[in-house]
């Protein structure tokens, strides 16, 4: 048996997503309401493309800022810390 040495891994997307599904996160939102974090799609897609873990602050980057202010304090409610990025390990776990 022979051993393959993998110089750069990484994990490969599918490009679809589904018909009328953001093609960022893959879930249906409209378009000034923020990714889905959660999403596995985005959270890969995102850490290709970054390095990193998204975060809520990502997630809503593209959102105005009424809507941004909106998900926050929905966030908060449920204990989530938007814009610390430790915070964001913490509840994914």
């Amino acid at each position: 048996m022979s051993k393959v040495k993998i110089e750069d891994p990484k994990m490969v997307l599918l490009n679809t997503v589904p018909e009328g599904a953001c093609p960022i996160c893959a879930v249906k939102h409209e378009p000034d309401q923020p990714h889905n974090r959660d999403s596995l799609f985005y959270q890969y897609k995102f850490y290709l493309e970054n390095g990193r873990w998204p975060t809520w602050e990502d997630a809503m980057s593209h959102c105005p800022d009424q809507v941004k202010q909106l998900w926050i304090r929905g966030l908060q409610a449920y204990g989530v810390k938007v814009g610390d990025i430790a915070d964001s390990d913490k509840d994914k776990a």
